[in-house]
């Protein structure tokens, strides 16, 4: 397979998980719909930074332990889901309160003090969510080798399939920020807010349960 050959094939395979429903989607677009735009975007490159080391640690072979350790991955596999019901549950039981009018800001809520703030914000949330996900992990080092050519720089050569995976996302992300942009007067409305915080919050605990029972 030539490298050509190689990248748009790869570029194929991401793409279509790029573009599958999911937890990233469900962070961006609730962000993005709270008009939060700047912290928006700092959910994507926090996302896009937790991509980007799996690639890597794949094309070191660090992130092969995952597979072959069963402990290892039970470790980042429950952190991750304890994680992800955490972050379910505020939502939902924010979403609670907003209904009788007595929500108090939170750390992962609030609005951040300045624009640094914010976008520091949604980049700590987008590098947890994906990093502490070893399905991650484990999906690189089952697909990436594949597209590997042979006699190719292990490491160079899989960091530069994990950039089109990346830009993908970018792409991708820069389409639902825009989306939630268009509809954000109505999103951005009380009763939107909660049922948008109840629906995130539901997805969001959804894959928290089934990251902790593995399947």
């Amino acid at each position: 397979m030539g490298t050509v050959t190689t990248f748009w094939s790869f570029a194929v395979v991401v793409g279509l998980l790029t573009l599958t429903p999911g937890l990233d989607t469900a962070l961006i677009l609730r962000t993005a719909a709270l008009g939060r735009r700047r912290e928006a975007w700092g959910v994507v490159l926090g996302i896009q930074t937790g991509t980007l080391a799996w690639g890597t640690l794949s094309s070191l072979g660090v992130t092969a332990l995952l597979a072959a350790s069963r402990t290892a991955y039970d470790a980042v596999r429950l952190a991750g889901a304890a994680y992800l019901l955490w972050m379910g549950a505020l939502m939902l039981w924010n979403s609670l309160r907003r209904r009788h009018g007595a929500v108090e800001p939170d750390p992962a809520e609030e609005k951040p003090a300045g624009p640094a703030a914010g976008l520091l914000s949604g980049w700590r949330r987008g590098a947890l969510t994906n990093v502490l996900n070893p399905k991650m992990g484990v999906f690189y080092v089952a697909v990436l080798p594949q597209f590997i050519p042979a006699g190719a720089p292990h490491l160079a050569m899989g960091v530069a399939l994990t950039c089109v995976h990346v830009a993908e996302g970018l792409i991708w992300s820069s389409v639902l920020v825009a989306f939630a942009h268009v509809l954000r007067s109505w999103l951005r409305r009380p009763v939107a807010q909660r049922v948008l915080d109840r629906l995130t919050g539901t997805v969001i605990i959804g894959f928290g349960v089934k990251l902790a029972i593995g399947d």
